[in-house]
């Protein structure tokens, strides 16, 4: 049996999907009231499943009336993507993370899985030597620069 963040996610997929990719505009309390749970349940599966490092983007408007948006990266224009990457990996970033960003850019179709391999084994910490303890900051830097090379170039 799924869970109810499982089911979540699958909804909001189907909506993004039934709106070919597009923005989707949903009211959090709708939502929660339609799957009869907290509104801080759609906050969990939004924080975990549907952020930049999956290949989403999200706007939340809070107040009366508020509303969060739900945007694919994946578009023609490389360029919002990009910006938006960079400046979710930061200063630093662990492997994890790293992996994430990488996954989601090869679901998003911006690499191809042999640029996604070139990255992985990149950020291992082996290839990340430093008599420093900066493994992390490496990463980001590494990351980040070959985010902007490969999204430039397509």
């Amino acid at each position: 049996m799924a869970s109810v963040s499982d089911v979540i996610e699958k909804f909001f997929k189907e909506l993004l999907e039934q709106n070919q990719g597009r923005t989707i505009q949903i009211q959090r309390n709708e939502v929660a009231k339609y799957f009869d749970c907290s509104p801080s349940q759609i906050n969990y599966v939004l924080m975990t499943r549907f952020n930049v490092q999956h290949g989403y983007y999200i706007e939340s408007q809070r107040g009366g009336g508020g509303h969060i948006k739900i945007t694919m990266l994946k578009s023609e224009n490389s360029q919002p993507a990009h910006h938006l990457l960079l400046k979710e990996i930061g200063e630093v970033i662990t492997k994890t993370q790293a992996n994430r960003v990488i996954n989601a850019l090869k679901d998003q179709q911006y690499i191809t899985e042999r640029e996604a391999m070139i990255m992985r084994a990149a950020m291992e910490d082996q290839a990340l030597l430093s008599p420093l303890n900066n493994r992390d900051q490496l990463r980001a830097q590494l990351l980040k620069g070959m985010i902007s090379v490969l999204l430039h170039q397509k």
